[in-house]
C-alpha cells in the first residue's frame, strides 16, 4: 500500500503576489486534495460542488460565505459542506487553505 506524507501542508505553497494558485496534492477515486494559495484581496465567488467537501484555512485569514451564513476567519478555521452548499472565499491577507472533496459521497 503506498502513502504520501507531507510534513507541513504549508510550506507546499506561497501565495502568488496577485491572483490564486491551486495545486491538487491527491486524485483518486474517493477523494480530490488541493491546496490554495490566496492574494490579499483575491476571492472566488459563490459557488456549489457536486459532493461533500472539507475546508480548512492553515494560513491567513478570509472571509467565508457558507449559504447564507459570513464568517471572517484565521488560520485553525475547519468546515464540513454538504453538496450543493453555495459557498465563497475571500482573502483579506495572503492565506493558504485545504480543500477535500469526498468523491464517495456523491449522489
Amino acid at each position: 500500500m503506498e502513502y504520501r506524507f507531507i510534513p507541513d501542508l504549508r510550506a507546499e505553497i506561497t501565495p502568488p503576489a496577485d491572483g490564486i494558485l491551486s495545486r491538487t496534492l491527491h486524485n483518486d477515486d474517493q477523494l480530490k486534495v488541493v491546496l490554495f494559495g490566496f492574494a490579499p484581496g483575491e476571492e472566488l465567488s459563490e459557488h456549489t460542488a457536486a459532493s461533500p467537501a472539507i475546508l480548512h484555512v492553515l494560513d491567513g485569514e478570509v472571509s467565508l460565505t457558507l449559504g447564507k451564513d459570513a464568517h471572517r476567519v484565521r488560520a485553525g478555521a475547519w468546515v464540513w459542506m454538504p453538496p450543493q452548499l453555495p459557498h465563497s472565499v475571500k482573502a483579506h491577507t495572503a492565506a493558504v487553505l485545504v480543500l477535500v472533496l469526498i468523491k464517495t459521497g456523491r449522489p
